[in-house]
């Protein structure tokens, strides 16, 4: 049925293990190629990491299965050395419209705010995105990558993880000093090592349908509560690339999923819903269910689970890769650390704790949008389309409709990796916020504020001339450093250079000022993920030291 993309074959390779008849041994094992594993394997291999990279399968994601890309995740995609590829294929979209029945009821925009890199959303194909993913992989000398390796058995132990792992060619042996765990939903990791995932698995069916058609529809989010063409059920619009059309009807629990994929059932919804004699071609159905549910702990000794593998969400909103990538962000820089011995072991349980927070947030997220869109009672059925009626003429019904609330990185405000303030600031920027994007220029040439941040723990400290800053200043900026953990030194300032060794970033137009509430001397830490650890009014290096050490789990 596929029409519009051409699935890569990777080539299996046999492996060492079984052609010198000998047990390997790896720092770090990925097992899963899909977006949160392909971005858990590179980010460590970005950081010097040797990385081995597990798949049961030889090709990318059958159908385009996730398609929303939220402004966060390619900031991080960004961070790992991604390129523009991503964006510059993907269908990049601010505006959602929600309509009742016949009419729209309100619009919003995801970024309202103007000088971002990043759109609020783009809409790609996964296997598009697991493409790309693969061939920033092959930029990596410490990345190997093998396709047609099956996991088929997991001992952990104090020291190390011991795997069986099925091939073509027969099982092998390996083992690793730690093992990441990116497979899936129904991941079978866990399952083999008998771990529980709680929540709630919600009694509807939903028809997926991709539609290669030309439509002069905005590029925008569609979403309908009882429209005239899908009557009492809801339907979702998306473009994505390559002219396909994403289209998602609600069907109901007694819907029969083999008789609602069959094309002659397909067809005349989409009739129905384009009211017109326009030409259209299915590219690929799918019928789903969706749960809301989490694993206890994410970490389990030398195993770390990510993305579905550790929480699942309904796809309304988007949240479902986005926080896998997004646990990744938080993952990588602290296993990096304590595989280097610069942070103990305990730093990998704020991933846990940080990460289980910001599942938590997706859950009841997920789970109230999924209450709105399938009211389980006339009562609550009656409250939501009084709810739609109300929200087309006043704001406050706007803020109570829930048609996905759409993927935004969470605020880690209480994580014990933070540094309390002790003086006064305006504005978002708090002690475990996710950095704002600004416009700035280095050495003379324009760009983007985060494109200078990540990987690394950086301090930013605040002048208004860059030039007029104090050699004492410039020489503590230099030389702070925790025992083996570098902080990188940047001077952000209205104008200016520093002096030689310390980078500056100039704010010619106030961006990143307005956005952090810089006054001259103000100073941040930031983490490698791009949030903030801590911040002060003033330069001191004891203090910037003990934030350092409290972020790395060394204090």
């Amino acid at each position: 049925m596929q029409k519009t993309f051409t699935y890569p074959k990777f080539d299996y390779v046999r492996p060492p293990e079984l052609a010198e008849g000998r047990e390997g041994h790896y720092p770090v094992v990925v097992v899963g190629a899909g977006p949160v594993g392909l971005a858990a394997a590179i980010d460590l291999a970005n950081q010097g990491q040797s990385v081995l990279l597990l798949d049961d399968d030889d090709t990318v994601s059958i159908g385009s299965r996730g398609v929303c890309y939220a402004k966060r995740a390619l900031e991080v995609l960004d961070r790992i050395g991604c390129d523009n590829r991503f964006v510059d294929k993907g269908v990049s979209w601010d505006v959602g419209r929600t309509f009742f029945r016949e009419s729209e009821v309100f619009s919003f925009n995801l970024r309202p705010q103007a000088q971002h890199l990043r759109p609020g959303m783009i809409n790609l194909q996964q296997y598009y995105l697991e493409q790309y993913l693969i061939e920033r992989a092959a930029e990596l000398p410490g990345l190997q990558k093998r396709f047609k390796n099956k996991v088929i058995g997991v001992t952990p132990a104090d020291d190390k993880v011991t795997l069986r792992v099925e091939t073509p060619d027969g099982a092998y042996t390996l083992t690793c000093d730690w093992l990441v765990v990116a497979d899936g939903a129904r991941s079978p990791i866990r399952t083999m090592l008998g771990l529980d995932i709680e929540g709630k698995i919600f009694m509807d069916r939903f028809l997926i349908a991709d539609v290669v058609m030309k439509a002069d529809f905005p590029a925008e989010r569609w979403f309908w509560f009882d429209p005239p063409f899908h009557p009492g059920q809801s339907v979702l619009l998306h473009k994505q690339a390559d002219n396909v059309w994403r289209i998602d009807f609600q069907l109901g629990w007694d819907a029969d999923p083999v008789e609602e994929r069959k094309p002659e059932k397909v067809i005349p919804r989409i009739q129905a819903m384009l009211a017109d004699d326009r030409e259209f071609e299915l590219e690929w159905v799918s019928i789903y269910t969706f749960q809301c549910r989490r694993m206890n702990r994410f970490t389990h000794g030398r195993v770390l689970f990510a993305g579905d593998a550790a929480h699942q969400v309904s796809p309304f909103g988007a949240r479902g890769a986005n926080s896998g990538i997004q646990d990744i962000d938080n993952l990588g820089w602290k296993l990096k650390l304590v595989i280097d011995g610069k942070a103990p072991a305990a730093l990998l349980d704020t991933y846990s704790e940080e990460r289980c927070f910001a599942a938590d947030e997706n859950l009841m997220n997920s789970t109230r949008s999924t209450d709105f869109i399938t009211p389980k009672s006339t009562t609550s059925k009656v409250f939501r389309n009084a709810v739609l009626e109300l929200a087309a003429k006043y704001p406050f019904a706007r803020a109570l409709v829930n048609s996905g609330r759409l993927s935004v990185p969470s605020w880690l405000a209480t994580s014990r990796l933070n540094t309390p303030d002790a003086g006064t600031f305006q504005g978002q920027m708090i002690p475990g916020a996710p950095l704002a994007d600004a416009p700035v220029q280095a050495a003379g040439q324009p760009g983007w504020l985060l494109h200078h941040l990540g990987n690394r723990f950086q301090l930013l400290h605040y002048v208004n001339d860059a030039a007029s800053l104090d050699a004492a200043t410039a020489q503590a900026l230099a030389s702070l450093r925790l025992e083996a953990i570098d902080i990188e030194p940047i001077v952000v300032s209205a104008q200016g250079h520093a002096p030689a060794g310390l980078k500056t970033l100039i704010d010619s137009a106030g961006c990143v000022a307005q956005r952090y509430d810089l006054q001259p001397g103000t100073t941040y830490l930031l983490r490698p993920d791009q949030h903030v650890a801590a911040r002060w009014r003033a330069l001191d290096a004891s203090k910037i030291k003990a934030a350092l050490a409290r972020a790395t789990c060394n204090a």
